[in-house]
């Protein structure tokens, strides 16, 4: 496997979409190293946004868990 190949394996693992990680990888391919990090950045920063959301979606969950096991006493 190339270092091609091996980016858009590690892209996609990571939860990029297929387009997306074969966009960074022909970015790579044809040497624009400055956007290919970029977009890395960018789908980073989407990670992120998204990691910040399911963590607000667990702290209403624990919020609500708390209210009903003090209902219930």
């Amino acid at each position: 496997m190339d270092v091609k190949e091996q980016l858009i394996q590690g892209l996609s693992e990571a939860g990029c979409g297929k387009e997306t990680a074969e966009r960074i990888g022909l970015l790579y391919e044809v040497g624009d190293y400055d956007e290919m990090l970029h977009q890395m950045k960018v789908q980073r920063c989407i990670l992120i946004d998204e990691m910040h959301d399911r963590q607000r979606k667990v702290d209403r969950m624990d919020f609500l868990v708390r209210q009903q096991e003090k209902q219930m006493k």
